[in-house]
């Protein structure tokens, strides 16, 4: 019984920043990785950044290096995504989920949030 609820998505400029925050339910995270996932309109679901609860390891797709920055609150149960001079092309829906190891790939990931909408216009 894992719930995540994503927020804080919305419009903004390129160059901008947004702060994607990722609400846990359940008490034991210790021994997963957190991950963030985006997928764009007709395309399919692609890793952004991912970090092990335990410790804090971070890995980020290539695409977002220098410019995202992942994180957790233990006492929240929250992960969170910091969107730094953010670009047209990080417009997507973004997802966040529970991963079986610190991974790129969505399938080795069990759980999911709904979503939250990010708009980068030129």
């Amino acid at each position: 019984q894992v719930q995540l609820v994503e927020s804080g998505g919305g419009l903004v400029q390129a160059g901008g920043s947004l702060r994607l925050s990722c609400a846990a339910s359940g008490r034991t995270f210790s021994s997963y990785a957190m991950g963030w996932f985006r997928q764009a309109p007709g395309k399919e679901r692609e890793f952004v950044a991912a970090l092990r609860w335990s410790g804090g390891n971070t890995y980020y797709a290539d695409s977002v290096k220098g410019r995202f920055t992942i994180s957790r609150d233990d006492a929240k149960n929250t992960v969170y995504l910091q969107m730094n001079r953010l670009k047209p092309e990080d417009t997507a829906v973004y997802y966040c989920a529970r991963g079986l190891v610190l991974s790129a790939q969505k399938e080795n990931y069990d759980y999911w949030g709904q979503g939250t909408q990010v708009t980068v216009s030129s």
